[in-house]
């Protein structure tokens, strides 16, 4: 399913047309999402739709809570309408954990977010628990930690980092301009982690699930590898800070613990952090040589 608007953005779906099927629906629309369901007819239902952008969450706090909150419940209600027997896999965020209580967090870690995009994910995470209560159906959420690819909108600092750093290289740019470089993710390799959600919706019974690498770097640690591969060493003199970037209430480290994870589906991490960001900058070297 994607949104429907005046210039069709399939920049990372391209390469599936022809091949699957794309309907139009929204998630601030009930009847859109209640008329996909009925089209598709589907096993399982994934939803990783949302504003997805912490930082753009409070320039629009009303917007953020309507799609990743609410849209949630539009799902499951049309999902309980047409079939109740549909699997649905939720797509919850390690930022409902925000403040660690408790580092590494798993899955019964108490919640404390940090922003608005934060508390509508913890929305979403409950009304999933409950409809799975409430109505008997398979609803889980996946507890995904910061997963990272090449595919990463240009927007998110490790993108941004990878995207810069193939421009210096190429000498289209000569710096970047962040926020708080002390910051610590968990960062994993988005392919890895949609396997985790697979798995989910092919266990015996719904359970919710941390899914993590269980290590934290920083942002100064994502530059270092990051322009390493590139040979250069010191990369103080590419970066420059803007009080802009930086968010209202920070959160300065989020680490899981994907140990029910790996006992109950037998999933792990296959792509280590340095692995990651060759990656990245790898792809966004070919796709600008390429542009």
């Amino acid at each position: 399913m994607e949104r429907r608007s005046s210039t069709p953005n399939r920049t990372n779906t391209k390469h599936l047309e022809g091949k699957i099927t794309f309907l139009n629906g929204d998630l601030s629309d009930q009847n859109s999402l209640l008329r996909c369901v009925k089209e598709s007819n589907p096993d399982e239902v994934y939803n990783l739709g949302s504003q997805s952008f912490v930082y753009e969450s409070w320039n629009t706090p009303e917007h953020t809570s309507e799609v990743t909150g609410l849209g949630v419940l539009r799902i499951l209600e049309a999902i309980r309408e047409f079939n109740t027997k549909i699997r649905f896999y939720q797509a919850s965020s390690s930022e409902m954990f925000g403040r660690m209580v408790e580092n590494p967090s798993k899955e019964t870690t108490p919640f404390y977010p940090r922003s608005p995009y934060g508390v509508a994910k913890l929305y979403g995470h409950w009304i999933t628990k409950n409809y799975r209560e409430s109505y008997d159906m398979f609803a889980c959420s996946g507890i995904l930690f910061n997963h990272e690819s090449e595919r990463r909108g240009i927007e998110f600092v490790t993108r941004k980092i990878s995207d810069g750093v193939a421009r210096i290289k190429l000498g289209l740019t000569d710096h970047i301009t962040l926020g708080n470089l002390d910051a610590k993710r968990d960062w994993g390799y988005a392919p890895d982690y949609v396997e985790g959600m697979w798995r989910m919706l092919q266990q015996e019974t719904p359970e919710d699930y941390v899914i993590a690498t269980g290590e934290t770097h920083s942002i100064k640690d994502f530059l270092t590898e990051a322009f390493n591969h590139v040979g250069i060493e010191d990369w103080s003199k590419y970066i420059k800070q803007d009080p802009r970037f930086m968010r209202p209430a920070e959160v300065d480290v989020l680490r899981g613990d994907h140990t029910a994870a790996k006992l109950d589906m037998n999933w792990e991490p296959q792509t280590n952090f340095s692995e990651l960001v060759k990656k990245m900058v790898n792809n966004d070297l070919k796709l600008l040589k390429n542009a």
